[in-house]
């Protein structure tokens, strides 16, 4: 059971919500991230996120219009990340598709990056990650 704080932006408020592995993340519509997935290999029982960042990948997935395989979308700095790359997991970003096809890929990419949804979509030849600050 992970204990899941949410900023919300609305209310400037945090939120506490409790799920298990296999339970939706909160305000995720269409249980299309799941605890574990957004959690991926992180040891934390605290995981934390903002309400814009669930909307944000709510109107991603709408937009991509099918699957998107995530890594992970929280770790703390510690916990690793692309090793001497950018360390981004804090909770608001997402580490997408590399279970993907070259080509689901790019457009996965090409989706994110036209979207307007997300302030910062790294290039495509690094890796396909997308984040919202």
């Amino acid at each position: 059971m992970a204990k899941i704080l949410i900023f919300n932006n609305d209310t400037d408020r945090m939120e506490t919500y409790y799920r298990g592995e296999a339970e939706p993340m909160p305000y995720n519509t269409n249980a299309t991230l799941k605890v574990r997935e957004f959690r991926g290999s992180s040891k934390s029982n605290i995981l934390w996120t903002t309400k814009r960042c669930m909307q944000s990948w709510n109107s991603q997935r709408y937009i991509y219009g099918g699957p998107i395989p995530v890594g992970f979308a929280f770790k703390r700095p510690y916990e690793g990340g692309h090793g001497n790359q950018s360390q981004h997991y804090a909770g608001v970003a997402f580490d997408v598709g590399q279970t993907l096809t070259s080509s689901q890929r790019t457009r996965l990419w090409q989706s994110a990056n036209n979207s307007g949804v997300w302030s910062y979509v790294e290039p495509i030849r690094i890796n396909t990650y997308v984040g919202t600050f």
